[in-house]
C-alpha cells in the first residue's frame, strides 16, 4: 500500500516546511487564494490540504500551473480558475532569489508567467523559501523570461541588444530544454534563461525587457511581496518585511 505522502515528513526539507506551515497558519476560513508552483509551494499546498482537511476551512483556490493544479486537486482542495475566483486575498508562492527589498527572481518552474498574473491579482502575496534563498543581490540565478515562439531568435537578439545598452551583455542567453525537447510553458510559449550572474539595477532590467516585442513576461518581481517566510533546518522561521536587514547568520540559525 502506498503512503500517504502527507505523512512522509522525513523525506520534506525541514526549512522549507518551516516556512510552508508559517504560511498555512497565515489562511483564513473563507479565503481566495493563490498557490504557487515550485518544490516549497508543492509542500505548502500538502500542509494547505492537511489544514483543510482537519478544520474544515472553506477556501477556493487559483494556481499558478497545472502541475498545482493537479496537486492541489488531488489533495481535495477546491481549485477554480482565476476569473472564476476574482481577487484574491493571498497568495502564497516561492522564489529562486530573494533580496532585502523582497523583490525577486522567480521561473525556475517555469510558471512566472501565471504567477506574476496571480500575485497581480491578490490583496497580498506572502513568499516561503529556505534561507539559500536570500542574497544580496539578484542575479545569480539565471533570469527566466517567458518568449513567444514567433520570431523566436529575433527576441533573442532584441534581448541581447537590451542587456548591451544596460552593460549586461557579456552573458549566456540559452533557451530553456526539458531534456532535449524545447521547454513549453503552460500558455505554449518558450523560456530564455539569461545567465547574467548579478543584476545591479533591477527596475531599469525590467522595463527594458518589458519593452521588448516577443518578451510575453520575467522573472522579476518587483514590489510585489510584502513579506517573506524564510524556514531555517531547525524548524523556526523567521519573517521579513520589505526593506528588513537581513541577518545570514540569523537566517542560518547560528546568531542565537
Amino acid at each position: 500500500m502506498e503512503k500517504d505522502p502527507m505523512s512522509q515528513e522525513t523525506q520534506v526539507d525541514p526549512a522549507k516546511l518551516a516556512a510552508a506551515r508559517a504560511a498555512v497558519a497565515l489562511v483564513e476560513t473563507g479565503m481566495k487564494l493563490g498557490l504557487g508552483t515550485g518544490s516549497t509551494a508543492s509542500i505548502m499546498v500538502r500542509e494547505l490540504a492537511a489544514r483543510v482537511r482537519a478544520e474544515g476551512l472553506a477556501l477556493r483556490c487559483a494556481a499558478t500551473s497545472q502541475a498545482t493544479a493537479d496537486l492541489a486537486a488531488s489533495l481535495g482542495l477546491r481549485v477554480e480558475s482565476l476569473d472564476e475566483i476574482g481577487w484574491l486575498d493571498l497568495t502564497i508562492d516561492g522564489a529562486d532569489e530573494v533580496d532585502a527589498d523582497l523583490h525577486l527572481i522567480k521561473g525556475g518552474g517555469g510558471a512566472h508567467l501565471r504567477e506574476k498574473i496571480v500575485a497581480a491579482a491578490s490583496n497580498r502575496m506572502v513568499v516561503i523559501a529556505d534561507p539559500g534563498k536570500m542574497v544580496e543581490q539578484l542575479g545569480a540565478f539565471p533570469l527566466p523570461v517567458e518568449v513567444l515562439a514567433f520570431g523566436f531568435e529575433t527576441t533573442r537578439v532584441l534581448i541581447r541588444r537590451a542587456l548591451e545598452a544596460l552593460e549586461l551583455g557579456e552573458c549566456d542567453v540559452l533557451q530553456r530544454l526539458r531534456g532535449s525537447e524545447p521547454w513549453i510553458t503552460d500558455e505554449g510559449n518558450l523560456i530564455l534563461d539569461l545567465h547574467l550572474g548579478c543584476i545591479p539595477d533591477p527596475v531599469l532590467l525590467a522595463r527594458a525587457l518589458a519593452a521588448i516585442p516577443g518578451v510575453v513576461e520575467h522573472g522579476l518581481f518587483l514590489g510585489m511581496c510584502s513579506l517573506a517566510i524564510i524556514g531555517r533546518e531547525d524548524g523556526t522561521v523567521v519573517e521579513l518585511s520589505r526593506d528588513a536587514d537581513i541577518d545570514a547568520d540569523l537566517l542560518a540559525g547560528e546568531g542565537e
